[in-house]
Formats: C-alpha cells, sequence, structure tokens
C-alpha cells in the first residue's frame, strides 16, 4: 500500500512536469527566420522634355500650300474686270443676259483657277499707291442695279466667296424689277462696293454740259445721301465719255471710272479714268468666256487668305 502511494506520486510529478515543459515551448519564440516582405513599389517620374530635345509632333493632315498676297503697283498692274448686266434668263434672247447656269459656271470655273474678287478701291489704290493683293485678283462689277442682281447673282457670288461693284442709277433705286435700298445695303455689309452710274443713265456724250455735270456729279451725292455709304468710283452708262464728261468724274471726287469695254486686263495710271471692263455676254460658254483670263487652270499652290488677255474689242453699248 506505501508502495502504490509512492509510485502515484512519482507519476503526478512527472505528468506535471512535462505539462509545464510544453506550455514553456508553445509560448517561446520561434528560431526559425521569418521571410522579409518585399520593399514597396517605387514610380520613377519621367523628366519633363526641355527646349534642347527634339519632340515627334502626332501625324496631322497634309496641307496644301498657300501663296501670299504681295505688293503690287503703284504704275501698272495685271487685274481683269468683267461686266455683267442681267443675271436672269432672258425672255427675248437678250446679249445682256447671262443665266443663272452659266453665272454660276463661270464663278466656279474662277475659284477652281485660284481667282480672288477684289473691290474696285483696292485696284485703284494698287495703281496709284500700291497695295497688297492676292495671286490672281479680278474685278466682278454689275451695272445698273436689276432686282436679279440680288435674287440670282448675289447667292452665287457668296457660294465661291466673291464679291464685286454695284454700279447704280439713282433713279432707278426702288423703282420696278431694280433693288432696293435694303437689298443694295445687305450686299454692302456683305463686301460690295457701290459706284455711281449716273441719274438717269443718259449718253454722257449726246446730252448738254449742264446735264451731263448732273449726271455725274449729283448722282454720287444722291446716292450717298440715300444709302449712307462711300460712293468712290463711277461707270459710263453706254461706257460712252468725252474729254468733258471725264472733267466731271474728276472734279466730282471720284477716284477713278469705269468703261464698258476693252480687250486686255492691264489696268494703270494711264486709264485710270476709263479702266478696261469685259462684257460678258450671254453667249459666252466656258472656251470663250476663258480668253478673258489672263490666268489658265488651278493654280500650283492656292491664294492665300476664305485671275491670256481678252483677244476681241467688245462692244460698247449697253441697256
Amino acid at each position: 500500500m506505501k508502495k502504490l502511494h509512492t509510485l502515484t506520486l512519482i507519476l503526478g510529478i512527472a505528468l506535471l512536469t512535462t505539462s509545464c515543459s510544453g506550455t514553456v515551448a508553445a509560448e517561446a519564440p520561434s528560431t526559425q527566420t521569418a521571410t522579409p516582405l518585399p520593399p514597396p513599389l517605387t514610380v520613377t517620374p519621367q523628366p519633363t522634355p526641355t527646349a534642347t530635345e527634339t519632340i515627334r509632333p502626332s501625324p496631322s493632315p497634309t496641307s496644301i500650300p498657300t501663296e501670299a498676297w504681295v505688293i503690287q503697283g503703284p504704275g501698272d498692274v495685271t487685274i481683269p474686270i468683267l461686266l455683267y448686266h442681267r443675271i436672269d434668263t432672258s425672255p427675248i434672247n437678250s446679249r445682256y443676259y447671262v443665266t443663272p447656269e452659266k453665272f454660276e459656271a463661270q464663278m466656279k470655273l474662277l475659284h477652281d483657277w485660284g481667282y480672288t474678287s477684289i473691290t474696285a478701291t483696292m485696284l485703284i489704290q494698287a495703281i496709284t499707291q500700291g497695295a497688297k493683293l492676292p495671286p490672281r485678283p479680278f474685278v466682278l462689277t454689275m451695272d445698273d442695279g436689276h432686282l436679279d442682281n440680288y435674287t440670282n447673282a448675289f447667292p452665287i457670288t457668296q457660294k465661291y466667296g466673291f464679291t464685286g461693284v454695284l454700279y447704280l442709277v439713282s433713279n432707278y433705286i426702288g423703282a420696278e424689277n431694280y433693288m432696293t435700298v435694303d437689298q443694295v445695303l445687305e450686299m454692302y455689309r456683305a463686301g460690295w462696293e457701290v459706284g455711281s452710274h449716273s441719274m438717269n443713265h443718259f449718253d454722257l456724250t449726246k446730252v448738254n454740259a449742264e446735264t451731263a455735270y448732273a449726271e455725274v456729279i449729283d448722282s454720287r451725292r444722291v446716292l450717298e445721301e440715300m444709302l449712307g455709304i462711300p460712293v468712290l468710283t463711277f461707270a459710263y452708262p453706254f461706257g460712252a465719255y468725252n474729254n468733258a464728261a471725264m472733267d466731271y468724274v474728276k472734279a466730282a471726287g471720284y477716284s477713278g471710272a469705269m468703261g464698258a469695254s476693252g480687250y486686255t486686263p492691264a489696268q494703270g495710271l494711264w486709264n485710270l479714268y476709263y479702266l478696261q471692263r469685259v462684257e460678258i455676254k450671254g453667249s459666252e460658254d466656258e472656251k470663250t468666256f476663258t480668253r478673258f483670263l489672263p490666268w489658265h487652270g488651278a493654280p500650283s499652290v492656292l491664294p492665300a487668305e476664305t485671275s491670256s488677255p481678252a483677244s476681241l474689242p467688245l462692244s460698247t453699248s449697253s441697256p
């Protein structure tokens, strides 16, 4: 019995010792080396290009080279002046009517060949002082102030980016089938110029001096008062003039004047008060129209910034 008690005591001590050893072993730090975590990812900023570095531009559409405006004059310049009267279908096959279809074909050709319209004032400035002009300039003029100039011609010229000069007969404004003040001013605001074509469209070589004087001088005053805009150039009715008529034009303060016939685009001080215009008749086709143009075919470069001399003289008569 005493031996059994002693054995039980020894077994208890042994179990207690084993339990304590296990607890210590569980709580002791491990001697195994832990795998270190990877360092945080570092983003290296790219250097900003400097002025010395070449930066390759992104691809862009190929641009068409343009030709710069250059100083022309003073003195002789090559500028065709085109004269129209009616842009409509003629009821009697009149030479003074150019159909809207033909007119548009002519404007398209001018556009495609690189022509740029300029005003009479720009032309005269080039002759007298020198002025920057486009590579192929031309002047578009319309005589008398017919209503179809506004209803038919104006939209077509706007389509192709052209402007021109309206030569108005003072007493015709507002008459039946002629433009009104408001229509004239609308074209003026779109870039057109206004010139005088006399008071009543009389032949200045067939009236007395007093009448001729009034036709030239009073017409400018009346137009400026009626429209409230400057009227700087004159167009002789029927293209008819004499020394007295030209003297009246100069006395009235006009900077230049237009004839009604011509065979060359050459303009200069020698014809400043009878600038040569070529009349575009209703019978013109594309082939005959191009004879009035000094430059043929599309240019190798387009004029920057949104014209072989005419071979035959044209009639001086007009309606």
